[in-house]
């Protein structure tokens, strides 16, 4: 159990995923440190076919990635990805861990 603002839940709280690092690699890929202490290595080649994300093609525009608010973005924040889709398409990494 655990309360909240005087509210009493059922079970642990559950941890919200935040992106708390986040570095762009070679060939459109990110090092991706999250809150719970995991880092990652994600592949964001497949990603740049959908229409969302084509603006990150260009490898300049891509590697101007930031965090706003635990959220990776780009082009002040037009494009963002979850944490939670990163976490998923990442690969596990000891890489600057």
């Amino acid at each position: 159990m655990h309360i909240v603002n005087g509210i009493a839940y059922a079970g642990d709280p559950t941890q919200v995923m935040k992106v708390s690092g986040v570095r762009p690699l070679e060939g459109h890929r990110l090092w991706v440190r999250f809150n719970t202490g995991e880092v990652r290595i994600v592949d964001f080649k497949p990603l740049l076919e959908e229409p969302a994300f084509a603006a990150l093609r260009d490898e300049k525009t891509f590697r101007e990635v930031y965090i706003d608010y635990g959220v990776t973005v780009w082009l002040d924040g037009e494009i963002d990805i979850a944490p939670e889709a990163l976490y998923e398409q990442g690969v596990a990494t000891e890489l600057g861990a």
